[in-house]
């Protein structure tokens, strides 16, 4: 049978990470972050297992390889660590929609130079996945996370992948120390936030009786874009109902306009309370003029190919039509 550059890569990250673990007594994403930071700098750490693991270096090196390809590969990777070892900030958002995302941001973006965010990085799978759909390689990427294997995992994801990122270890609702950026990408941690002296900093911290993290991600987001910058993330479906008193809705008409609102197949989550919708939304700005009319809808299951493909075509359509 033959193999694909993708699961050739995969091989040797999964047998090099399987290695470290079992000499360090680890668990598997440790070992994992260990062997993509030696492969990253063509170095290997341990020197009673450089019998098994230069073989590995040498077929890596071997392949012929695009970013995504390595992307991919390691994603698959760290699902397998995430999934052996279930933490609630270990998570990956699926690839169907790091692709689907990252065609929205360049339909945006077109080929002009632009600065991107991911406040909630983690590995960094769905930034470098936009990154790599990108029209243009001149772009100023930045990313945050506060776990520290995670923020280990981005880095050496990015540098595999030979990606130009600034990477911040911290929270990322504390203040983040960098210029406005043109667009800020996320999949939303969602839960309640539990600093709730940081949260006081927050005008959404009101939202709920509890502040709730994916709304303080959101007016976050919005902080750090330029006026009418764009901000697309991954939220829960229940984000509307959880508005107690029209709080979001009042933020929302202050400081940005929905651009669109798609809900996702329910086939892509495993419970339905954890289902969510693609938000994308502007900066207001004084002189912004705004979409004629906003995207809403439902897109199909994605093993429907003919639903699925006329869904794009009115994506691209709206994309290609809109007025902002």
């Amino acid at each position: 049978m033959q193999t694909t550059t993708v699961s050739e890569l995969f091989s040797v990250y999964d047998q090099a990470a399987l290695f470290i673990k079992k000499n360090k007594q680890t668990d598997y994403l440790t070992g994992l972050c260990d062997a993509a930071e030696g492969l990253a700098q063509d170095v290997i750490h341990d020197d009673e297992l450089t019998d098994k693991l230069k073989p590995l270096y040498d077929r890596y090196y071997s392949q012929t390889m695009t970013s995504e390809d390595v992307r991919r590969a390691l994603q698959l990777a760290i699902l397998k660590g995430m999934k052996a070892s279930p933490q609630p900030n270990h998570e990956l958002t699926p690839d169907t929609l790091v692709l689907l995302m990252g065609h929205m941001i360049a339909m945006l973006e077109g080929k002009k130079p632009f600065s991107i965010l991911d406040p909630a990085v983690g590995a960094a799978n769905l930034l470098t996945g936009i990154m790599n759909q990108s029209e243009t390689d001149d772009i100023n990427a930045f990313g945050i996370d506060a776990d520290p294997l995670l923020i280990r995992l981005a880095a050496a994801n990015a540098n595999l992948q030979q990606k130009e990122i600034q990477l911040f270890h911290q929270d990322g609702l504390k203040p983040i120390l960098i210029d406005p950026v043109d667009v800020v990408v996320c999949d939303v941690p969602v839960g309640i936030y539990p600093d709730q002296d940081s949260a006081e900093a927050y005008a959404l911290k009101e939202v709920a009786e509890k502040p709730l993290t994916h709304f303080l991600f959101m007016e976050q987001g919005l902080r750090k874009l330029k006026p009418e910058g764009y901000f697309l993330s991954l939220v829960p479906n229940h984000l509307f109902s959880n508005d107690r008193n029209h709080v979001f809705h009042d933020f929302l008409q202050k400081n940005a306009t929905i651009l669109a609102l798609i809900q996702l197949p329910a086939s892509l989550f495993a419970k339905s309370d954890q289902a969510k919708s693609i938000l994308l939304m502007q900066k207001k700005s004084g002189s912004a003029a705004l979409a004629k009319q906003a995207l809403l809808g439902e897109m199909p299951d994605f093993s429907n190919e003919v639903k699925m493909r006329k869904f794009m075509q009115q994506l691209d359509h709206w994309f290609l039509h809109r007025s902002v």
